[in-house]
């Protein structure tokens, strides 16, 4: 079961190419990895079912009182951060993984394989967050974003009543990833008509914001998650967590004594209002 989970990541790190590829099938559990967790359903407010996990903070360390939603990319399930979850998890958070309309064990969803994103996936993060800060009102609750989840991430963010936002592989600009995918591979990818609006987003994030890249993404170039936290305005905080490696590797690169625990340390100092 570990093998193939290791496998799933690495292969998740390797796609070359955007656009939605989403999968039925759960790869594991997070009893698998020794992982305490509930399995919950929640109903959007569209009436859309998902499915979720909430995984609690492990036994043997301090509590955050923190928990984190999780948004990954645009393939797979949540079931593929399972690692990342258990991370997280030995560094004393809560993490509520779950999978949008037409991924995993969330209800049918009519998906387009070339679309990039659909506006749907936000009311889901945003039906996801709510349900985590009704659950836990004394937990501090923000959202952990991968690739196109900074995209639903940051438009949550921007609407308030999220604590935090941890962003990596930020994407700045969705219809730059489309030109290049028409240009590179002659795919056609296409966007939602809220695209037009998502160059505004981020400047209205105003929760503390660490942005997360590799040196060496040409996917999500790290430059943009730069820009974003030089465009701070007032009462704003942002800062930049760079990595030697690739689009998504942060966890594996930001590893010492076992998987992201740097990476995790990282993102604490964050919370705490230290430097990353």
């Amino acid at each position: 079961m570990c093998r193939l989970l290791l496998l799933a990541i690495f292969l998740l790190h390797a796609a070359s190419a955007w656009a939605l590829k989403p999968s039925r099938e759960w790869i594991a559990t997070p009893d698998s990895l020794g992982l305490e967790y509930q399995t919950v359903v929640l109903t959007t407010p569209d009436h859309a079912q998902l499915a979720g996990w909430i995984v609690e903070p492990a036994a043997n360390v301090p509590d955050q009182h923190t928990t984190m939603v999780m948004a990954y990319g645009d393939m797979n399930n949540m079931s593929y951060f399972l690692y990342q979850a258990r991370a997280l998890s030995q560094g004393g958070y809560r993490v509520y993984l779950f999978d949008y309309r037409g991924f995993g064990h969330s209800s049918d969803f009519a998906i387009e394989r070339q679309r990039l994103y659909y506006a749907e996936f936000t009311t889901d993060l945003r039906t996801v967050l709510a349900d985590a800060r009704r659950r836990y009102p004394r937990s501090r609750t923000g959202i952990i974003g991968f690739s196109m989840g900074t995209i639903m991430g940051s438009e949550v963010a921007a609407q308030g009543k999220c604590d935090f936002f941890v962003a990596e592989g930020y994407v700045a600009n969705p219809q730059r990833i489309v030109a290049e995918q028409f240009g590179r591979y002659q795919k056609t990818v296409t966007l939602p008509a809220e695209a037009a609006e998502y160059a505004l987003v981020a400047r209205r994030v105003h929760c503390p914001w660490l942005l997360v890249g590799g040196i060496g993404d040409h996917k999500t170039p790290l430059a943009d998650s730069v820009l974003v936290a030089r465009q701070v305005r007032w009462r704003q905080r942002r800062q930049v967590l760079s990595f030697e490696g690739d689009h998504q590797e942060g966890f594996y690169r930001l590893s010492e004594a076992g998987y992201g625990d740097r990476y995790v340390r990282e993102v604490t100092r964050f919370l705490a209002g230290k430097r990353a």
